[in-house]
């Protein structure tokens, strides 16, 4: 690709794009990294600022914030794709809190650590808005608030009725919300490409369009490698920090699959359209449908409007043409009209998408294994901009060979089940896409929510 402009929104606003020179031979370091997303360059930066003589390779196949890092919602929250009540179960109760504690930790953490770096990243914690449009969405409103209750995060939360969501932002048909301070809205390319110039400031070495095509374990007293058309990247640590792009690799190809969320982008809008809507604290928001949607204001007075729908292709492919999908982006330019009627006439003046990475228990994996080298963090599900920190300083932890709070939460030495062969996978998950969507129309129109009992709820259920 050329046009890393195209991408996005967040990297067309940036600064330079220019491609860093790629892999010239190989070569060896102390830690080689796959990957310059947040989950890459925060592992780097911790390992540098603990060590400062690293030498730390870091190997993308594009550009520092190509994929996820530099395309999604804008949200820095916490919460893991997975429930707490679901990790309770399968990690105890004491566990599952830790885990919820360093959620909050890691949004903070993001903005204390960006400012330490010197990146302006637009860090505004603003708060999470999730928002019921109607009476079918009060049930899951409630029913998050107590779960966050019954594992003593309550005092974080606020039940809000329609006029409670509508001081903060006017949306139509908003009958209720639930509301937390404890999230913000970034600007998520100039925080990643911020984190590409820091590392290199640090000492790291970033190779651009040098695509990892394989890895290699240690062995025989051979050290672990990255592979590339260019050379290899021999180390004693490798981590694969790829995210949804991880399913390029032979290894970790049923390890995830590559869903395909996307968004669209108002024009600035005018003060008088801004009097209209409110949302002066710059929540961001989302709404409790099952085909999840998510919304933030951008500090130049846009709207983002983001959501699933896109299909899932056979064999779990990535490709530059699937960051488009006509039917949907109209669909959410549908939505973001619906919710705001002050942009009847507004004009969108961007789209775009792209992967994220699924795995079929929906639970993160943060793990290092020192007898193979190979170390890696995934499975964010959309939750990544703050995960990704998290995932960067536990596995500078796990590397380091220290025992910390970090180290002993449940996400460590996770691995998940494998996705079902094709054809089976492309079955399973475009029954549940389409069903999923069918019944939040249905809510839509009769008011009554979904019962949680249907085959594509307990699917999706995590």
């Amino acid at each position: 690709m050329d046009d890393y402009a195209g991408v996005s929104y967040w990297l067309e606003s940036s600064g330079d794009l220019a491609p860093r020179p790629p892999l010239d031979g190989s070569t060896a370091c102390d830690v080689a990294i796959l990957g310059a997303g947040y989950t890459g360059l925060w592992t780097a930066w911790y390992l540098l600022r603990r060590q400062p003589g690293l030498r730390v390779v870091v190997a993308e196949a594009e550009v520092a914030g190509f994929g996820a890092s530099g395309r999604n919602g804008a949200w820095c929250a916490p919460d893991l794709n997975i429930s707490i009540e679901r990790l309770a179960r399968l990690h105890g109760e004491d566990a599952a809190r830790r885990l919820q504690h360093a959620t909050y930790d890691a949004v903070d953490e993001v903005g204390r650590a960006a400012a330490e770096a010197g990146i302006d990243a637009g860090f505004h914690k603003g708060g999470e808005l999730l928002v019921a449009r109607g009476p079918h969405h009060v049930p899951a409103i409630e029913a998050a608030y107590r779960e966050y209750e019954r594992f003593g995060f309550g005092d974080r939360y606020e039940l809000l009725d329609g006029a409670g969501v509508a001081a903060r932002v006017r949306i139509a048909g908003a009958v209720a919300g639930l509301r937390t301070p404890d999230a913000a809205v970034i600007h998520p390319g100039r925080l990643v490409r911020g984190l590409a110039t820091a590392v290199e400031r640090m000492g790291a070495r970033i190779v651009e369009r040098t695509p990892v095509t394989g890895i290699r374990a240690a062995a025989g007293g051979a050290p672990a490698a990255l592979l590339t058309p260019r050379g290899e990247i021999r180390a004693p640590v490798v981590v694969l920090a790829g995210e949804a792009y991880l399913v390029r690799l032979a290894q970790l190809h049923r390890q995830l699959v590559p869903m395909y969320s996307l968004i669209v982008l108002t024009e600035p809008l005018s003060d008088a359209r801004w009097a209209e809507i409110g949302w002066a604290g710059r929540e961001v928001v989302a709404s409790a449908r099952l085909s999840i949607d998510y919304l933030s204001r951008t500090e130049d007075g846009r709207i983002l409007f983001g959501g699933r729908g896109a299909p899932y292709r056979l064999g779990s492919p990535i490709r530059d043409a699937y960051d488009r999908h006509a039917a949907t982006h109209e669909m959410l330019r549908g939505f973001a009209r619906a919710w705001f009627p002050a942009l009847r006439d507004v004009r969108f003046t961007h789209a775009w998408g792209g992967p994220l990475g699924m795995p079929r228990d929906w639970h993160p994996t943060i793990a290092f294994d020192r007898r193979s080298g190979i170390a890696t963090a995934r499975g964010y599900v959309g939750h990544g901009v703050s995960t990704a920190n998290l995932a960067g300083r536990t596995l500078a932890d796990l590397v380091a060979g220290e025992r910390t709070p970090l180290t002993e939460l449940p996400l460590v030495g996770h691995r998940s089940p494998d996705w079902e062969v094709e054809p089976l996978r492309w079955l399973g998950i475009r029954y549940a896409q389409g069903a999923l969507s069918r019944l939040d129309r249905r809510a839509e129109a009769t008011g009554r929510p979904p019962t949680g009992r249907s085959l594509a709820e307990r699917l999706a259920s995590h």
